[in-house]
Order: structure tokens, then sequence, then C-alpha cells
């Protein structure tokens, strides 16, 4: 109601905005400017005859009356002409009847009269982040019912769709841009992961199998590569899990974005750490940023190995270097160490049992 009695309001001062002209039209229409000026000049006649004023006076009264005279005269020439009572009847009627039907005629077809008052609840509910995005996934989803062959467009569908966590929807998409924009190890590798997190995180049979395919188009593939070593995991395989991430580890760049996942899930499986930071040592480190953290821990590791090539006895102190070094990826620099250790410790026969018994579950071999 309270909406309707606004639109009434609107609609009176509409109308009396197009009335108020019309009505002052009418009563001003008794008189004009040069009308008074006329009546002052016979005003000064009278005054002269009548003595009131002298003549040079009254001449220059007539003067100046005349000028205004001829101005005001000039002035009325151009106001249009007046429009008759009948038009300003007809305008009086289209304003009263007329802007009233067409506001409804206009509102009926673009608003919503019917329609029930927005729930308070919904009014002061802030918007979801992922609205502008599911927005945008309905509009691809609407293109791509027209055009199911679109590779391309189920290939943007398909990681918007994980990344909502639609995962079943997003098995479908992947499938899809696999068929109509061709096959990769990227996309088998996307499609595995997707299928693993329809299944909560295990890695399913036929997850599994779209890894596999994964590496066989790319050994390199990251992704599936990583995903076979959890599905080892999984499995009950932690040695087979500990070497392909070792392998992974071996050969990637130092700087690789995905190198403290994989440690982190070697480490998991039982596989080799860096060494363990004292207490003092831990408190130092917080707040530093990864790379002085990292330069730190080489720091450490690179003291580690000029004291045993000092001292070469120490067989802990072996191990935790090579265990080190296959933590930061340096394979090479792992297996010369292993040759130093085994020469440093060669003529101990107890020393030696125990560093290849240490060395074991490190996959360097020899």
């Amino acid at each position: 109601m309270a909406l309707w009695f606004v639109f009434a309001l609107m609609t009176a001062a509409a109308i009396f905005a197009v009335l108020w002209p019309l009505g002052r039209a009418r009563s001003d229409a008794g008189g004009t400017e040069a009308a008074v000026y006329k009546d002052q000049l016979a005003e000064v006649g009278r005054d002269a005859a009548a003595g009131l004023i002298g003549s040079p006076e009254a001449e220059a009264a007539r003067v100046e009356i005349s000028r205004r005279l001829l101005a005001a005269d000039d002035t009325e020439r151009n106001i249009p002409v007046r429009t008759s009572p009948i038009f300003r009847r007809a305008v009086a009627v289209i304003a009263l009847i007329g802007l009233p039907l067409m506001a409804v005629a206009f509102y009926l077809p673009l608003g919503s009269p019917r329609m029930p008052d927005f729930p308070l609840a919904e009014r002061t509910r802030a918007p979801s982040a992922s609205e502008p995005l599911d927005n945008l996934v309905a509009q691809v989803q609407a293109h791509l019912e027209k055009n199911p062959t679109d590779g391309r467009g189920w290939s943007v569908l398909a990681p918007v769709l994980a990344k909502l966590g639609r995962f079943d929807d997003a098995v479908t998409a992947f499938r899809n841009a696999i068929t109509y924009n061709g096959d990769n190890a990227a996309r088998r590798a996307d499609l595995g992961e997707a299928m693993s997190a329809a299944a909560k995180g295990v890695i399913t049979a036929e997850a599994k199998t779209e890894f596999e395919r994964a590496v066989a188009l790319d050994a390199d593939e990251v992704k599936a590569r990583y995903f076979l070593g959890v599905a080892a995991e999984q499995d009950g395989r932690a040695a087979e899990a500990a070497s392909i991430w070792r392998a992974m580890l071996a050969k990637a760049p130092p700087d690789a974005p995905w190198r403290p996942l994989v440690q982190a899930a070697l480490v998991r499986v039982g596989g080799p750490s860096l060494p363990a930071l004292s207490d003092d040592t831990m408190a130092s480190v917080q707040g530093m940023s990864a790379d002085d953290r990292s330069a730190m821990v080489k720091g450490m590791v690179d003291r580690l190995a000029t004291r045993l090539k000092q001292d070469g006895n120490d067989v802990e102190g072996w191990l935790r270097l090579v265990r080190a070094y296959m933590v930061l990826g340096d394979r090479d620099k792992a297996k010369s160490a292993l040759t130093d250790a085994r020469q440093a410790v060669g003529s101990d026969a107890g020393k030696l049992q125990q560093l290849n018994e240490g060395l074991k579950s490190f996959g360097l071999g020899g």
C-alpha cells in the first residue's frame, strides 16, 4: 500500500505542474504593462491641465513614460498568442486522465505489481563471493547447451566447476574437453584429479587410469606423477610412493613451486627429511621469508658437509647430509656424499654396515 501511495503522490505532483501555468494564464489575462503606461500618460495630462505640475515637468514625464510604453509594447509583441479556453481545457483533461493512464501503461509491463515483498533476511544477506562466478558458469553452460561441441568452452568451464566444488560436473566437462578439444597429459591429469576429488580424495581405479594415461603422454607430468604416488600410498605401498616422489624431486628445479608438497608427502611415508632443528634454531627462523629460511637451511647443510670432510667418522652425520641433499632435490650431491661417507668409514666394518642400513630407504642404489 505504501508504494501505491507514493505513486499517487508523484502522479498528483505531475498533474499540478501541468495545470498550474494554465490557471495562471486565465488570472493574468486582465491587463498588460502597456496599458499601465497609457493610464500614466493620461494622468500626467490631467495634472498639467489642473496646474498641479509645470509644463516642463509634464513634458519630461510624458517623454519618459512614452519611452517605457514603446519598450513595453515591443516586449508584448514577442509574447506568444494566448491559448484559447478550449485548448486549455483539453490540456487539463489530458493531464488529469492521460498522465495516470500512461503511468499505469508503462508500469504494468515493466514492473512487478503481483510480486510479494522481498524478505528482510534476504535484503540484509551479504552477496556470496562466488555469485559472479556462478553467473558466469550459467552463461557458459547456456552457450554449451546450444554448442555442445565447443571444446574451448568445455576447457574453460571444467576448472571453474572444480574450483566451485562441483566435481561431478567438472568430470563431465573435462571429458568433453578431451573429446572436443583434443587429448593431452594435462587434461588427463585434471580429469583424474576431479575424479579423486569427487571420491573425497580417494584415488579410484578410474582416476588412476587417467593419471597413467597422462604419464604415458608426458613422462614429466607433475600432477599425474604426484597422484600416482598418492595412489601407491593409499594402497599401502609406501616404498613405491617414496620412490615416485624421490624421482620427482631429483628432476625438479630448486624453485619448483610444488617441491614442498612432494617433500611433505615423502616425509609422510617415512622418506628422508631434513635434519631436525633445535628449539633455539626454530625460534630464530620465525618471521623469516621463505627465501631466507631456504638460505639458512642450505648454509646448515654446507657447514655439516665441511665438518664431515674434516671428521668423517660420524655415521649419523653422513646420513643427515645425504638425507638433506635428497630433500633439497640435489641427487648428484647426495650420491657424492654417499661416496665420501663410504670412503670415510670404509675401514670400520661396523660403521660401514650402519651406514648401508641407514641408506636403504634413500633409493640411491649401489
